[in-house]
């Protein structure tokens, strides 16, 4: 089967971590069978990039060529869509953690009870505010570090703004997961017969089926946006506080209301998450002003555990 065939050649690149990356780094050196040049030839300065060790210590390395790696798949999926600019605005006044954000997003992935593209975390900014709901995804920057610091170029952003992970060139090396500060990748540790019995040919758009021992995340949905169709969490949420757009056009919508993205980021004091970072996020927020309900309502959509989760999570600022 095709995806047999596809399964065999991503362990083998892999398996490249493993040999070629290995000199004490961690996870990520330069290798002979990277750099071996022919014997008497000069050799060229290597490019350096900076990378985090298995110890969190930030280094300096050779920049990894891959010349034995395949041509990427999927070069498609790389371009992006045409003329677009796509964008989250998330209204945090509307957000009750109901969670079908997550549940539509884990089911139209095949993804575990335990791996969410979508976290709903509670925030409580100070002492004397009241806390709110905030679901969070890929923020797909602008500048995004998890791009700077892929040795393979498995993590790439497109011209339509959305940043994507092709898992047939993943080596699972989590250098992305440790350069991301927004904590939105998860790494895939396990095998399903899912990812065997799924007919469909692989691709970055869909991120199916999956492949253990690579990194995943949030992709905004672009195989839905092709089709004029709202991302998984967007079209479920039950509050509508989820919008998608495009900002060249200048619209959002949550499927029931359309609005203007900038007018709207500008009356409503829109932001984005740590923008002092310099990453660029294209996902906004509206502040959660004039909430209809109590925060506490959000805990009947949650089990014992998870509540005692939030309730932890807030408690510092009580």
């Amino acid at each position: 089967m095709a995806n047999n065939k596809n399964k065999d050649d991503a362990n083998e690149r892999r398996g490249f971590l493993k040999k070629g990356l290995a000199l004490g780094l961690g996870s990520l050196v330069a290798g002979k069978m990277l750099y071996a040049s022919d014997e008497g030839e000069p050799k060229k300065p290597k490019e350096k990039i900076k990378v985090l060790t298995q110890e969190g210590k930030l280094i300096e390395v050779d920049k990894p060529t891959c010349d034995s790696c395949e041509p990427p798949k999927g070069i498609e999926a790389r371009k992006g869509i045409d003329g677009r600019k796509f964008t989250m605005v998330i209204d945090l006044s509307k957000c009750t953690n109901a969670r079908k954000c997550v549940e539509a997003c884990q089911h139209g992935h095949d993804l575990l009870p335990s791996q969410e593209f979508m976290q709903v975390n509670l925030i409580k900014d100070t002492d004397y505010s009241d806390p709110y709901w905030q679901p969070k995804s890929c923020f797909h920057c602008d500048n995004p570090p998890c791009v700077k610091v892929c040795p393979v170029g498995a993590t790439f952003k497109r011209t339509d703004g959305i940043v994507l992970v092709d898992a047939d060139q993943c080596i699972g090396c989590k250098f992305c997961i440790s350069a991301c500060p927004y904590s939105a990748r998860i790494f895939n540790w396990s095998d399903r017969d899912s990812y065997e019995t799924n007919s469909l040919e692989y691709s970055p758009e869909t991120q199916t089926p999956g492949q253990m021992g690579t990194v995943s995340k949030c992709d905004f949905c672009p195989d839905r946006a092709r089709e004029g169709k709202l991302p998984y969490c967007a079209s479920s949420c039950p509050m509508g506080a989820i919008y998608f757009g495009d900002i060249n056009e200048d619209t959002i919508t949550n499927g029931e209301e359309t609005l203007r993205f900038k007018e709207t980021i500008a009356n409503r004091a829109g932001y984005v998450d740590k923008k002092e970072l310099g990453t660029m996020p294209n996902t906004y927020y509206l502040p959660p002003a004039n909430r209809s309900f109590d925060y506490e309502k959000g805990f009947k959509f949650v089990d014992e555990d998870r509540k005692k989760r939030y309730e932890e999570s807030i408690k510092s600022k009580s």
